[in-house]
């Protein structure tokens, strides 16, 4: 058969023809990678990237060391996943749940942040509460108006995060404030 592509003329077998419908009809598939070794750690059909992590995350699938650098997960719930040495860099995390807020079974714990890249990520409005992001970098990280209640900061690299206007709006416990002032790059002293 004879077809116009791009005002040229081409001709195609029906076998060609089938091919290439074929090829355009598979789903996309989207990937979340281990950042180190490059594994293959959750397959998806879902459009988004965003979508393919709250699919991850229902399954119970472990994202510890996952790439997903610029992601947009925005208002996803987190709630106890596990992104430990995860590289969210430059990632929209507004609004999301990273928390447990569950105060009668306080052995429960929030995300496992622990070592995870987290620079340029904007958290603004996140509830970390109780979540472990020790040894994390949150180097230039925006946290207005984050809930940092509970949270094991110890480690953490906080230079030019981002915490906007007075008066505050991101909480934390007075047990937190010396490793908050540490990963803050103050060191009190009596």
């Amino acid at each position: 058969m004879k077809y116009v592509l791009k005002n040229k003329e081409i001709e195609l077998t029906d076998e060609e023809v089938k091919d290439i419908v074929k090829q355009n009809s598979k789903p996309k598939v989207l990937e979340i990678k281990n950042r180190i070794t490059g594994e293959v750690k959750y397959t998806s059909t879902k459009p988004t990237k965003r979508e393919a992590v709250e699919e991850a995350v229902s399954k119970g699938i472990n994202l510890r060391k996952a790439d997903l650098r610029g992601a947009n997960l925005r208002g996803v719930n987190l709630y106890g996943v596990n992104l430990s040495g995860a590289n969210l860099s430059g990632a929209n995390l507004y609004g999301v749940n990273l928390s447990n807020s569950d105060l009668i079974n306080s052995d429960l714990t929030g995300a496992n942040l622990r070592g995870a890249d987290l620079r340029g990520v904007d958290l603004s409005s996140a509830d970390l509460s109780n979540s472990d992001l020790s040894n994390s970098d949150l180097t230039g990280a925006n946290l207005r108006g984050v809930n940092l209640y509970g949270v094991n900061l110890s480690g953490a690299e906080m230079q030019n995060v981002k915490f906007y206007g007075k008066d505050g709006s991101t909480r934390i416990s007075k047990t937190q404030l010396d490793d908050f002032l540490k990963a803050l790059g103050v060191i009190m002293e009596d």
